[in-house]
């Protein structure tokens, strides 16, 4: 019986990056659609690069102001690799979403055509190590006593289905705003317009990362998304990382000192 293929070959990338581990910072930062590589097996998906430069493919600026964010707050980051049309990677595995068949008006034929094997492969190599990186990086925090305030960095489209979106970013959460109450006063003080689970929200039903590694460990959080147009370049990344760096080291003592 001949061994069963793997997905990612010598020639992919790995799963996910880590930077920084054991940094001294309070904040880990987490990138759950940080990249939007996919594996050569699979072909782009059967997709145009362009279609993969889209917002369907990835979160747009996601990467760069994660690792401009870590570096000024001397913080660890787990950033994902591949796109999130391979697997995506905040979706629980029972999601519709979490290998869509279809993402705004583009069908991923592959996707439609995976077998229950296949789709099995891409939960074994892509979205378990990811997480399982993630949670490795909070066991040790928390084996050294080091407190832990957990965002999840996502970036969204300026317009969606005709509509424009009115803000700059938003704070998302589930059960837990802590966080997000606080951080939202700050930006709103820089002149930003910030949305309250706006665009999106958090909920068991469409997300992994904080339900799994926040919520469930008890960990001050945030799911923090940023407009795509305001972080696509590089000036634009590193503004973000600056203005998010300063505010979460004013932060940062009210929700680690006892």
């Amino acid at each position: 019986m001949s061994e069963t293929r793997r997905l990612l070959g010598p020639d992919d990338p790995a799963p996910f990056t880590l930077i920084g581990p054991g940094a001294p910072s309070p904040f880990l930062l987490i990138a759950d659609h940080a990249g939007q590589a996919v594996p050569a097996a699979l072909d782009r998906l059967g997709l145009t690069q362009a279609e993969l430069d889209r917002h369907i493919g990835w979160d747009i600026g996601v990467a760069g102001t994660t690792r401009k964010l870590a570096a000024l707050l001397d913080a660890t980051a787990v950033l994902q690799t591949y796109s999130r049309l391979v697997i995506d990677c905040n979706r629980p595995l029972t999601a519709p979403s979490s290998i869509a068949a279809v993402s705004d008006g583009t069908e991923i034929a592959a996707n439609v055509a995976a077998s229950g094997a296949q789709r099995a492969q891409r939960v074994a190599e892509i979205f378990a190590p990811y997480h399982e990186a993630i949670g490795a990086q909070l066991d040790a925090r928390a084996a050294r006593g080091q407190p832990t305030l957990l965002i999840a960095l996502h970036s969204f489209t300026p317009a969606f289905a005709g509509t424009a979106r009115p803000w700059h970013a938003g704070v998302l959460y589930q059960h837990d705003n802590r966080l997000a109450m606080a951080l939202k006063p700050l930006l709103e003080a820089d002149g930003l317009t910030v949305g309250d689970n706006e665009p999106y929200s958090v909920s068991d039903a469409t997300d992994y990362a904080i339900p799994v590694h926040g919520e469930a460990r008890g960990l001050p959080h945030l799911e923090l998304e940023i407009r795509q147009d305001l972080i696509a370049d590089d000036a634009g990344q590193s503004a973000w990382a600056q203005r998010l760096a300063t505010l979460f080291m004013q932060l940062a003592p009210h929700f680690t000192q006892r």
